[in-house]
């Protein structure tokens, strides 16, 4: 186990505690499959918010324009 994914889940962990386990580790396995990808989404999410934009309203919409990456993402 790398330094970054035990960094990764521990984060994990603490930020979603109302989370279940099991979606965690999902969640936790895709951010590790692809970080510049989250990067860029949550990037995207705060360019938006900070425009004016409610966070529910960013990420939904954001993660709509990137649903294909995400998607493929999974399947991998």
């Amino acid at each position: 186990m790398s330094v970054q994914s035990f960094l990764l889940k521990h984060y994990a962990k603490w930020k979603l505690k109302g989370v279940p386990e099991a979606q965690r580790e999902q969640m936790t396995e895709l951010v590790t499959k692809d970080p510049a990808l989250f990067k860029r989404i949550g990037e995207e999410i705060e360019r938006r918010k900070k425009g004016g934009e409610s966070e529910m309203k960013a990420a939904m919409e954001v993660m709509k324009k990137h649903r294909d990456d995400l998607a493929a993402l999974m399947r991998r």
